[in-house]
């Protein structure tokens, strides 16, 4: 009897929920949704699932890549870092980080705004499943629930913080970097997305970043920098194992490549022209800095190599986000060739020149790689006649940002304020860390992070996989001293006139 009772209480609450249902969709036609003047469109809404869940997979892809690109006794402290973000990240989105990026001005001095009200969307109040996202009464993003809107920005927070632990391997034990996470959320990417994307002074200003290259790629690229005058470099033993699984550096490449067309395409916030324009900008920029970078092996190794082909094409990525949507796509060649250029050299020179110790080449891609693709949005998107009353129909984003002097100068001036914004908070914020926490120092400290001692895990159990590593060292050592025809890499480079001038500008 109590059982029947209860199932009928339960379905007497489905009815009602249903009856409430129905009569909120009464009039629905076309798969959108007429409330208030707020409408949903069905085609809109599957699109902007559809990016989302590719952004989401990028951080895993983003794992994979620095998994492969470390020793293979880090890779689970790597993979961790990466991952750990989905959880922890998108939690404090949920709280208040989202209202702090996208809410009312909280902190204001004059007429510029340069943070959001925590309150506003606190706990996702006021962001809805059934309208899209509204703030002061207008609407944010339309056509798309508000709570699918905060689902993608969400994704995008998540990957952002993950990128700076490429930069940090073995200097930093998994605790202390998720205090370290939460608190680079509040006072770092909230304030960036918000002068960007949330109203703030840089949207006031004129600056444009269609995708991320400040808000995400910026931000940790200057931050990982920070990061790295802070944490100093590691003290190596005397075989360094990195890069140790190119496979896992190949998978996450291919990974991130395939999200990043929600994270590219996805920003139009609509499905149509502006998307595609953005999607095959995002094929295009990285198979060009593909292309340029085995090239650029070819010429200052000599060989090419898959690795190269892989931060080639990351680095294309990177360098079309801040434009992907404001550029025609042979002004997207340009992107992801000049980008190649000059992220390979800083790679190259930060690796010979200094002692920053920049595992997966953060600052050289992403900051590097942001900072350039910001300054493009300024020269290389369309001419005025796009922001004309009546603009021509090969305009990718018409009536938005084009080319010119003082828009070049706009973005010139965010990029260097979001670049050193990072780089000199998270600076302070590691120093100020490390009057609570002791800094890894020693080598005998640094394998504190190491899989085994920090999580008593592997990712590898393979009997004899230490020796196995060791013999095939010793094998190729031994085969090039045997064998005169087998040189160094040195001594191939030496041999070619770019490398000549590449090792005499690093001292070598």
């Amino acid at each position: 009897d109590l059982f029947q009772w209860l199932l009928g209480e339960y379905l007497e609450k489905m009815e009602e929920g249903l009856s409430s249902a129905g009569r909120v969709l009464q009039g629905t036609e076309g798969g959108q949704l007429a409330h208030e003047g707020l409408d949903l469109d069905n085609g809109t809404t599957a699109f902007m699932f559809l990016a989302t869940s590719l952004v989401q997979l990028m951080t895993p892809g983003l794992a994979f890549f620095y998994a492969g690109m470390v020793g293979a006794k880090s890779t689970v402290a790597v993979m961790f870092q990466s991952f750990i973000a989905l959880g922890l990240v998108f939690t404090l989105w949920s709280i208040c980080v989202f209202s702090m990026t996208f809410g009312d001005p909280w902190i204001s001095i004059g007429e510029w705004n340069f943070l959001g009200d925590p309150s506003t969307y606190f706990m996702l109040r006021g962001v809805h499943v059934y309208q899209p996202l509204q703030r002061a009464g207008a609407v944010v993003a339309a056509g798309f629930p508000g709570m699918l809107f905060m689902a993608y920005q969400g994704m995008f927070a998540v990957i952002t913080p993950a990128l700076i632990s490429g930069a940090m391997t073995d200097r930093f034990r998994f605790v202390p970097y998720v205090i370290f996470l939460t608190i680079w959320m509040f006072i770092v990417y909230a304030p960036l997305g918000y002068w960007n994307w949330g109203g703030g002074w840089m949207f006031q200003y004129g600056a444009w970043d269609f995708a991320g290259g400040m808000v995400v790629h910026e931000s940790a690229g200057f931050s990982a920098l920070g990061a790295l005058f802070a944490l100093g470099a590691r003290e190596k033993p005397d075989k360094d194992p990195s890069p140790h699984n190119l496979t896992l550096v190949v998978l996450g490449t291919g990974m991130l490549w395939f999200g990043w067309f929600g994270f590219n395409g996805g920003s139009a916030l609509t499905i149509g022209g502006l998307a595609t324009i953005a999607f095959v900008n995002t094929q295009i920029a990285p198979a060009i800095g593909m292309a340029t970078w085995v090239l650029l092996d070819w010429l200052v190794h000599g060989r090419p190599s898959i690795l190269g082909a892989c931060s080639g094409a990351v680095t294309g990525l990177v360098a079309i986000t801040p434009s992907a949507g404001f550029v025609q796509p042979h002004n997207a060649m340009i992107c992801g060739f000049v980008g190649a250029i000059v992220c390979f050299f800083s790679t190259y020179l930060i690796k010979s020149k200094t002692n920053l110790d920049d595992t997966c080449d953060t600052v050289g891609v992403h900051g590097v790689g942001g900072f350039l693709g910001t300054i493009f949005v300024g020269i290389l998107s369309d001419p005025a006649i796009c922001k004309s009353s009546d603009p021509p129909v090969w305009c990718a984003n018409p009536g938005t940002v084009t080319c010119s002097f003082h828009q070049f100068w706009i973005q010139t001036v965010c990029a260097v304020v979001s670049a050193v914004y990072s780089a000199v908070v998270t600076y302070f914020l590691l120093k100020i860390f490390h009057l609570f926490t002791p800094k890894l120092k020693t080598h005998a400290q640094q394998l504190l992070c190491q899989d085994q001692n920090e999580f008593g895990e592997s990712a590898y159990r393979m009997e004899g996989w230490e020796n196995l590593q060791e013999k095939q060292e010793s094998a190729t050592d031994d085969a090039e001293e045997d064998d005169p025809s087998e040189r160094s890499e040195d001594i191939r480079a030496s041999r070619n006139p770019v490398s000549r001038v590449l090792m005499a500008v690093a001292g070598r």
